[in-house]
């Protein structure tokens, strides 16, 4: 049973990355331009260009998250995702209380361990990370980070 679930490990963990960075960079979309509901607490408006953190919590939502879906820099691009969204929980929900079910912080703990495993994971199947290091391998160069971890 764990050769099988280990041959699907690439394939999960691509599925994982394109469901987290659509779910992240939708929040984004929301924020900037207003569509799926708007920004939150604004009924259904945007965040004003240039407003600390908002509007720059909104781009790297916008932009890292888009870069995780189409698994293109996915590690660099994970790493900033959960950073933003670690300085989220500390900076605005940790303030009201201690646990994220308390203080509202659940989805940006979440965000933040799901990017931070796929910093540590790569991009794993359907990626273009991928698609990149198997041609940067024909040209000779190492491709050891694409491969998958094994447990």
């Amino acid at each position: 049973m764990s050769a099988r679930l280990n041959s699907a490990q690439p394939y999960v963990i691509g599925l994982f990355r394109v469901v987290l960075g659509l779910l992240f960079a939708v929040h984004g979309a929301a924020s900037l331009f207003g569509v799926l509901g708007g920004a939150a607490g604004t009924n259904g408006g945007t965040i004003a260009a240039g407003t600390w953190p908002g509007w720059y919590a909104a781009v790297i939502q916008l932009v890292a998250g888009g870069l995780v879906l189409l698994g293109l820099g996915t590690r660099g691009a994970a790493l900033v995702a959960s950073g933003s969204m670690a300085y989220a929980y500390f900076d605005v929900h940790q303030q009201a209380a201690l646990w994220p079910i308390q203080n509202g912080g659940e989805l940006s703990v979440l965000f933040c361990w799901g990017f931070f495993l796929l910093v540590f994971t790569g991009s794993g199947a359907f990626g273009l990370d991928r698609l990149f290091g198997r041609r940067a391998a024909a040209e000779g160069e190492s491709s050891a980070e694409q491969q998958p971890l094994a447990a």
